[in-house]
């Protein structure tokens, strides 16, 4: 992917933006080491002390070493909850059958590049400091790369650069932007999908069905996006239909298009499902198999963690576990089902009110794009975008969040939210959208362009076009006479007082779960 284009200063922006925004999280998570001998805590460590939360906390083996204990004290606020997950896998493999809920492509790359890249550090760091700061690396480049594919996502099918400008910003201040910092697998998901769906868009299927794939790698989730290939596959070939099917000299080229379309997508769909397949196999291999000699010996700590939580070791506890004898032993529902009591209302109880309110902000969001498309395209939602429409004949399709183009990414966003919130742990809703659907970003920037009087200054709210100059974008008097910043972020931050009451509530949202999540995350307190 080419990030920084000569042509196009707003893609230059939203990296630096994205840098910006990463360095800023690292900073305000860090230790303020070099402000005081006596504090080496990290910067909200010393507002809040630290939970004492009953998570996945596996003993440091070998003991740390000073320079260990340093990048603990920098970047250890982004080692807590499910960080401690990948980290251990990282380290340690697949040891205990519950890690199984967390997919093996970022736990791979976090180790080869502390075995590679940060191989020199070895004398210095043991191994899992360097994973630690393996996935902050890789996490900064990984969202770095995913707003740039977020931007340029948002030109093809927005076709409008304003709006896919701003919500390319807009991802930099996401609200899950704790989860896309920390050794969470979210940014390198984001990244993925993100570059997939842009490279469909651009009508490369084969490119975008192996991202697609690595994405399903990452996360489970991963999987809803073989419903693209289905989607454009369907949707190519009923519009040929109403282009000449009344030909009969024109059917048997259909039905060879049809046959082409169908394997592509099976194919397509086949690559996608590929990696969860193996995973559980490999789990299958490995926790319901017999127990070799070739397995390493498990450390003493490591077993005793295991006795006093509960947690079901490697083949070696002799009883094979309960899904090993399920006609499709899977062994990703199972965790999700024993150990996590994940399924569908379950999570609908008078104690998890606290926990559906920090996902309301996000279900609302989600439920009025949906809403607001529905209504702006009532003929086009009912035939599933699968009708000609005259605008599409002139060649004049139209702009913006309300385009025809979107209407597949609002589908899918809406499953994703209806699937979360009835079937999941209903707080982590704003991290599974957040990385995983545009929706969450080109809604408000839909919204905020619509009403913002401070984003119109720079011609039509639907320019498709590059700006004339690079100094255009720069920025343009304001209404005090002075030079506002190009970023409309940042402009519309500078005049916080200027800006609507919605416009409020939606940069309110996102930078308070901004900081709120670097607050309450790094000291083990529960998040979303």
């Amino acid at each position: 992917m080419e990030l920084v284009s000569r042509q196009d200063p707003r893609l230059r922006e939203v990296v630096w933006f994205a840098v910006c925004c990463r360095a800023l999280t690292l900073l305000l998570q860090a230790s303020p080491l070099f402000l005081s001998q006596r504090c080496c805590d990290a910067l909200f460590n010393l507002l809040i002390p630290d939970h004492a939360a009953d998570a996945f906390s596996p003993p440091r083996l070998p003991e740390p070493g000073l320079w260990d204990l340093l990048v603990e004290r920098l970047l250890g606020g982004l080692s807590r909850w499910d960080a401690e997950h990948f980290l251990f896998i990282a380290e340690r493999g697949y040891l205990y059958e519950h890690n199984c809920a967390f997919f093996p492509l970022y736990p791979l790359t976090l180790r080869a590049l502390a075995e590679g890249a940060l191989w020199p550090l070895q004398q210095l760091l043991r191994l899992r400091s360097r994973l630690l700061l393996s996935a902050v690396l890789l996490n900064s480049l990984f969202s770095i790369l995913a707003a740039a594919a977020l931007y340029r996502l948002g030109c093809l099918v927005l076709r409008c650069r304003r709006v896919a400008f701003l919500a390319a910003l807009l991802f930099s201040l996401s609200p899950a932007n704790v989860f896309m910092a920390a050794a969470y697998s979210e940014s390198m998901f984001a990244f993925l999908a993100f570059s997939a769906m842009w490279q469909l868009e651009k009508g490369q299927s084969w490119l975008s069905g192996l991202l697609f794939s690595l994405a399903s790698g990452v996360r489970a989730n991963g999987l809803i996006n073989a419903g693209f290939f289905l989607y454009s596959g369907g949707k190519c070939f009923a519009l040929q239909l109403q282009g000449g099917s009344g030909a009969v000299r024109k059917l048997l080229p259909l039905w060879k298009q049809l046959l082409s379309l169908a394997s592509s997508a099976v194919l397509m769909c086949a690559g996608i499902f590929l990696p969860f397949a193996l995973f559980q196999y490999y789990a299958y291999v490995r926790f319901c198999g017999a127990a070799t000699s070739l397995e390493p010996a498990v450390p003493k700590p490591l077993l005793q963690l295991a006795l006093d939580k509960g947690y079901r070791l490697v083949a070696t506890d002799g009883g094979k576990p309960p899904w090993c004898s399920q006609q499709f032993p899977v062994v990703y529902s199972y965790i999700q089902d024993a150990y996590w009591n994940v399924g569908f209302l379950r999570y609908f109880e008078l104690r998890q009110i606290p926990n559906f309110l920090l996902a309301l902000p996000v279900t609302l969001l989600g439920s009025w794009a949906a809403w607001t498309y529905i209504i702006a395209n009532p003929r086009h939602c009912l035939t599933l975008g699968l009708e000609r429409r005259r605008s599409e004949e002139e060649g004049k399709p139209r702009a913006g969040f309300c385009c025809p183009a979107v209407f597949v990414y609002v589908v899918h966003a809406t499953v994703l939210l209806a699937f979360g919130f009835f079937c999941m742990h209903v707080q982590v809703l704003t991290r599974f959208l957040g990385s995983s659907s545009p929706i969450p970003y080109w809604f408000p920037a839909h919204l905020l362009q619509e009403h913002e009087p401070l984003l119109w200054s720079e011609g039509t709210a639907h320019q498709t076009t590059a700006p004339r100059s690079e100094k255009s974008l720069r920025g343009q008097s304001g209404s005090c006479g002075k030079r506002t910043p190009a970023n409309p972020v940042v402009r519309l931050l500078l005049n916080c007082g200027l800006i609507t009451p919605l416009g409020k509530c939606i940069l309110g949202f996102f930078l308070s779960f901004w900081l709120l999540g670097l607050i309450l995350h790094c000291n083990f307190l529960p998040w979303t």
